[in-house]
């Protein structure tokens, strides 16, 4: 019986046929002929299929339609209201800065994503996602660029229980809403869970089946705009894709394998003018081709924040319980990294919130927390049992029939559970069920409700899943746990026969074995499981509903030999052999990666170089605190261990690998690092070893693809022009890398002037160090002109070099022109009072640069005073370093005048210049005018006490300094007094440095005395004073009672033991945070 609301609709659309001439009479009377609801969707397909494409157009264009748009709007707002309640209410919010309003551009899929777990993905990458560009969620269908088309085939990825399912419904919760893709008509959204109900199906069947009871299947004809067909979760589909064996399709009425209809839909074959929409896990992600797909993109976990919102969620009202699982959760870095997961980070939430639920109902304060992945879901099966009645040990008999209901439902789940993983299957139908002998009566049970989620298919079928994929996982552990010390043969094998296998270790052995031979690591966590039940704390939380109390006592030391024999010589690191450190830490048995934890932390990783300490490396690589901001592999690794662990490397945010006496083939091997998809390294210090031009020149070739380095230190090694000249062409297209150290290599001016060449272009470099490299004036002048035209660098470190005052003159020309240079190193570069004052003439119109570092030059008075002309014009620099140079009392006194004056400087570094008392008085005045210096260095210069009482009297006014350096510089009792009693006043001064002196008993009195009363100084050396046992009594007194002092150093100076112990006292009893060196 033909259905009414089928006709009208029907009229609109062959009355718009009618009024366009791409039509033909064959297409209306088709249209009009049709009978059956199917047969008039069959008809609109043809349509949409390119028979009669004209359809799409806005019905703007049909201006004579009886209809007109008014009618189209009618049914697709009909058609929204039905979308909206099969979806449900919208499951996340619509604020901008929601984690699903907007997703990451990738490029591809990594291998890492391609070939292991979705746990082993989080936990490899330490919850870190991409840094990719982002996409927001109204732009998702659109041209990236005004140049390029909107794309065809889409895909989203993202781990399991990421929240792809949940990014659809939002998605047509905004559409139906008018909020986004308003570029489409229509929105078509279905899942693999609904098209595994069907055998076979055809193109126009499909779309039908959207619209199994709205009567609106010919809205896809008549959508005016781009039609979205959204295909939600190819990881669930009960046959994988496969392309090359699929035969072409262009008919929509042919009935083919649903498999084979999606692999032409996403071709082309059928519906080519159609959108289509693919969100799956990365593993299955890759069955299409990536040469069909014109978008990817990846749904990124969540922030420390988004985790603690989602706890919130869970704990909406108790914010003591809110705080003791968020400070469990930060405690344990493995299942934190998980959190980053929002179906994990629940599920974790309500396990811990049921623990400390279970420690107050019997005032335990003893019951551990979880500290293993076996444990955690422990904690949550005990909380889907909700309530199994355990009170320190003894369990009722209603209880215990409860358990035993458990332990049958989680038996015949858990078969389900296990040959589902197995299989890969990780949806279930009813037929399923029964094929398995679940009871669907029991289904409905609080503790499936917990472990299970039933969903109704568009076949009016019922589709079940676990809540999550791990407790698919952990529930299949159990059963296997279970079945394997009864079973007599294989339980991985379909029909039950192979060899007999006794035991449950023998079985144990045969899913080791099976798991680290499993190349997509889909039996890694069950693996896990599995050894995680045969932990003892394990043991005691699931002792009388899934296990038996102390039987894992029997198996324990046995499981763990197994799996480190599965620990072999390989090549590299895979993560299989990773996972198997995974499942020692959830057996308990942690051992081994404790040992090479305690050597990495004492320096002597080097000793352990065998399989086995080589998989733990890789593993603490991934989960340790100690690596978690950088992993320090210095003095520890030769070249075998190294290639060892290079797909674990892949993951480190920043490596030391110094003093290693790696050699150029290395470079080879860590340049495929580099260069790889997957690498995340931002930071690689390779500094003093052995790396020659071959190995600059690897790493330089994978600087050109790489996307992820920031920061590479080559210094100490012995690359020279030719080396130089591969990192330079690389920085001409690389555009991440920020800083690049060649310090103390042999690059030369050849070296330095492809360095230029490359700066010329380069926007993204901003730190270069090219200190001890052998290059002269002539290198200097081309890094001069790079100056001139780069606008970025920030840093030049040029230290250590012979550019003279040619090379001076040079740069000083730039930096007239430059206005993006901030700190310059010139020292030890044999640059006169030439080279000095052309400088000085450049800061007087340079308006960037604020450190300028001139140490250990040829600088004389005549230099200084063009600094001082400098130093009252200039307004930017903040640092200037002149020690070493020739200045003399002369030339620091004028210095001495433009510090009076100058009202930007902050630090000035003037140590073994030949200063006496005069300079020092002057700069004294000079400091009570001043109002910005806060670090004055004077240590090295024979001020005696004259200079010494100057700079004192200065203090009792000046409010700014706040570092002093008086390291030798002839200061004796007199001077000492006058410092303490500036510090009796001053409230600024922080550190104080008198080493070297000879300031006396009555000295150290009046600087006790002073810090009796001073409450700013954190910092005081009197180290090499000759102080004796009475300054050591002075000292302790003034401790007593200042509490403001953090270190203090006395070493040097024959104040005995008991001076020692007296000072020692002191601290403990009024000064704990202040450390004495004696």
């Amino acid at each position: 019986m033909r259905n009414p609301r089928y006709r009208e609709p029907l009229a609109a659309v062959t009355d718009s046929m009618r009024k366009q001439e791409a039509r033909t009479d064959r297409e209306t009377c088709l249209a009009y002929n049709v009978g059956s609801p199917a047969e008039q969707v069959k008809a609109l397909v043809d349509l949409l299929t390119r028979k009669g494409g004209g359809l799409l157009q806005a019905p703007d264009k049909m201006p004579d339609s009886p209809l007109g748009s008014q009618s189209n709007d009618s049914r697709i707002r009909r058609y929204c209201e039905a979308l909206l309640s099969r979806v449900g209410n919208d499951p996340e919010p619509s604020s901008p800065s929601h984690r699903l309003a907007s997703l990451l551009l990738v490029e591809g899929l990594t291998d890492l994503q391609l070939r292991e777990h979705d746990f082993t993905q989080v936990e490899a990458t330490r919850g870190v996602w991409h840094s990719a560009r982002a996409i927001t969620l109204d732009r998702l269908f659109l041209p990236l660029s005004r140049v390029s088309i909107p794309p065809r085939i889409s895909v989203t990825i993202g781990v399991a229980g990421i929240g792809k399912t949940t990014l659809v419904r939002h998605f047509v919760h905004c559409w139906a809403r008018g909020q986004v893709g308003k570029n489409f008509s229509l929105v078509l959204p279905l899942t693999f869970r609904d098209l595994n109900t069907y055998e076979k199906l055809s193109a126009d069947k499909l779309i039908h089946s959207i619209f199994p009871n709205t009567g609106e299947g010919n809205l896809v004809a008549t959508a005016p705009d781009r039609v979205l067909l959204v295909l939600d979760g190819l990881d669930e589909c009960k046959t994988p894709l496969e392309f090359s064996n699929t035969m072409a399709c262009t008919d929509p009425k042919k009935e083919i394998q649903v498999d084979h209809l999606i692999t032409n839909i996403i071709r082309g074959n059928l519906f080519p003018d159609i959108s289509v929409w693919i969100t799956s896990r990365p593993s299955a992600a890759g069955q299409v081709p990536g040469g069909l797909v014109d978008r990817m993109t990846e749904i990124r976990g969540l922030t420390e924040e988004e985790i603690k919102v989602c706890l919130e969620q869970i704990f909406p009202e108790d914010q003591n319980l809110l705080g003791q699982v968020l400070s469990q959760v930060r405690a344990n870095r493995a299942l934190y990294l998980m959190c980053t997961v929002p179906a994990f980070c629940r599920l974790m939430g309500l396990a811990l919130g049921h623990l400390y639920h279970s420690k107050l109902a019997v005032q335990d304060t003893e019951l551990p927390l979880p500290q293993t992945l076996c444990e955690l879901y422990s904690w949550y099966f005990r909380m889907a049992l909700s309530g199994e009645g355990q009170d320190k040990g003894k369990i009722s008999s209603r209880i215990e029939q409860v358990a035993q209901g458990a332990r049958k439902m989680m038996g015949t789940l858990g078969r389900l559970a296990f040959h589902g993983l197995v299989k890969k299957k990780y949806v279930f139908y009813e037929q399923d069920m029964k094929a398995f002998g679940v009871d669907l009566a029991l289904l409905q049970s609080a503790l499936c409700s917990w472990l299970l989620q039933r969903e109704e298919t568009l076949a009016s079928s019922a589709a079940y899943c676990f809540t999550h994929l791990s407790l698919q996982e952990f529930v299949a552990a159990t059963y296997y746990y279970s079945a394997s010390k009864r079973a007599i043969f294989d339980l991985f094998t379909e029909s039950g026969m192979s060899w007999p296998r006794l035991g449950f270790l023998t079985h144990f052995r045969c899913a080791a074995q099976r798991a680290t031979q499993a190349k997509d690591g889909r039996l890694d966590v069950f693996l896990r499981f599995l050894s995680g039940l045969l932990s003892p704390r394990v043991n005691t939380l699931l002792a009388g509903s899934l296990l038996a109390q102390g039987e894992h006592q029997n198996y324990r030391a046995q499981a763990a030999e197994v799996l480190q024999g599965l620990l072999r010589p390989d090549t590299a690191v895979c993560a299989r052999a990773i996972n198997v450190l995974y499942c020692l830490h959830e057996l308990q048995h942690t051992e081994l990666a404790c040992s090479v934890e305690e050597a990495m932390q004492s320096g002597t990783l080097a000793g352990l170089t065998g399989p086995s300490h080589r998989t733990a490396l890789a593993y603490l690589l991934q989960l340790s605190d100690i690596c978690s901001q950088e992993a320090n592999l210095s003095l520890c690794l030769s070249q075998s261990v190294l290639q060892s662990l290079l797909p674990q490397l892949l993951y480190c945010q920043s490596l030391r690998l110094d003093n290693n006496q790696f050699q150029d083939p290395v470079m080879e091997l860590l340049g495929s690092v580099l260069s790889g998809k997957d690498c995340r390294i931002q930071n690689i210090s390779l500094t003093e070893n052995q790396i020659g031009n071959k190995g600059a020149k690897a790493l330089a070739r994978s600087l050109l693809v790489n996307r992820s380095l920031i920061t590479l230190d080559l210094r100490s090694n012995t690359i020279g022009p030719q080396g130089a000249k591969a990192l330079a062409d690389a920085l001409k297209k690389n555009r991440t890398l920020t800083s690049l150290s060649l310090q103390s290599n042999v690059i030369k001016d050849n070296g330095v002037m492809c360095m230029a060449e490359a700066l010329a272009s380069n926007q993204t470099i901003s730190i270069l160090q090219l200190q001890k490299n052998l290059i002269g004036p002539t290198g200097a002048q081309r890094m001069a002109d790079a100056l001139k035209l780069n606008k970025t660098l920030k840093e030049l470190m040029f230290s250590s070099n012979t550019i003279g005052d040619r090379g001076a003159m040079a740069l000083a020309e730039a930096l007239k022109v430059n206005q993006g240079l901030e700190n310059l190193d010139l020292q030890s570069n044999a640059i006169s009072n030439t080279g000095a004052a052309v400088l000085m003439r450049a800061l007087c119109v340079n308006q960037k640069l604020s450190s300028l570092n001139l140490r250990e030059n040829s600088i004389s008075p005549e230099g200084a005073q063009a600094l001082v002309q400098a130093l009252c014009m200039n307004n930017t620099l903040k640092h200037l370093d002149l020690t070493a140079n020739l200045l003399h009392d002369q030339g620091a006194q004028a210095i001495a005048v433009a510090v009076g004056e100058n009202q930007c400087l902050t630090h000035l570094h003037l140590q073994w210049n030949f200063i006496q008392a005069g300079a020092a008085r002057a700069l004294g005045q000079a400091l009570q005018l001043n109002r910005t210096l806060t670090t004055l260095d004077l240590q090295e210069n024979a001020i005696g006490d004259e200079g010494a009482s100057a700079v004192a009297r200065a203090l009792k006014v000046n409010t700014t300094l706040t570092a002093l350096y008086l390291q030798v510089a002839s200061i004796g009792t007199q001077g000492a007094q006058a410092l303490g009693e500036a510090l009796a006043v001053n409230r600024t001064l922080e550190i104080l440095d008198l080493r070297g002196n000879d300031i006396g008993v009555a000295g150290a009195k009046a600087l006790a005395n002073a810090l009796k009363l001073n409450s700013s100084l954190r910092r005081l050396n009197l180290q090499e004073n000759s102080l004796g046992m009475d300054a050591a009594i002075y000292v302790a007194a003034a401790l007593s009672e200042n509490h403001g002092l953090h270190h203090i150093n006395l070493q040097g100076n024959p104040i005995g033991e008991s001076g020692a112990r007296m000072i020692s006292d002191a601290i403990k009893t009024n000064a704990p945070t202040c450390t004495v060196e004696m």
